[in-house]
């Protein structure tokens, strides 16, 4: 049975390396594909609380979030039979997380504000080169729970595609090559995402906050 949508919460620290009581992530997965409900336990006491919380800032309804949440664990545990460790354990449910996200967006997007979009992806090498990034991500602009607020609320306006890769990169704080196989794109489309979120984060704050809150920024490539 899932757990309940009040035990998820913010994450607060990182999770050991290993799984108590079956050492390694194969062992662990054995246990999953066994059926050993001490397996979809220890699982669901790693992952339901980033989870939760990945979902939740893909979404604009945090009451959403419990539902796409267990809709992912179900998939999980439905799928690990065929999971053959292509990728970590994370990155797949991560990946299924962030999907299962778009999904529910999607379904309820003809009901929604108009979201801002920064026009199509651009992968080549030589776009990328040509885009500075020596400044500032909004992220280092969160001095306070105000401007935190400011960018949750930012958040909300971006178009999906770009606000799951920023999400990934500066509040999960994973790699290129993670959020590439989450998204299951080339590292250089992740970083045109990267890039594209950011400058449509860096439009939105500029919109809500004030001047003298004293904001400066300088065009970035996702190299940070």
């Amino acid at each position: 049975m899932l757990p309940d949508e009040k035990r998820f919460g913010p994450v607060e620290e990182e999770a050991p390396a290993e799984w108590p009581g079956f050492g390694d992530e194969e062992r662990l997965l054995e246990g999953l594909r066994e059926g050993d409900d001490a397996a979809y336990e220890a699982l669901l006491e790693r992952f339901q609380t980033p989870v939760y919380q990945l979902v939740c800032r893909l979404l604009d309804d945090p009451n959403e979030a419990g539902d796409v949440v267990q809709d992912v664990f179900l998939k999980v545990f439905r799928g690990v039979g065929s999971f053959r460790g292509q990728s970590s354990l994370k990155t797949w449910i991560y990946r299924i997380a962030v999907n299962e996200a778009h999904n529910r967006r999607r379904w309820f997007s003809r009901h929604r504000k108009p979201e801002v979009v920064l026009g199509g992806e651009e992968e080549g090498s030589d776009r990328l080169d040509r885009l500075s990034d020596h400044g500032r991500t909004p992220y280092d602009w969160t001095l306070n729970n105000e401007m935190r607020s400011a960018i949750e609320e930012a958040l909300e306006g971006i178009n999906p595609v770009f606000r799951s890769a920023v999400v990934l990169r500066d509040l999960e704080e994973l790699s290129y090559e993670e959020i590439a196989d989450i998204l299951d794109v080339s590292i250089g489309t992740v970083k045109s995402r990267i890039l594209r979120g950011r400058e449509a984060l860096r439009r939105a704050l500029v919109e809500k906050l004030e001047p003298a809150r004293g904001l400066a920024w300088s065009p970035q490539t996702a190299s940070d």
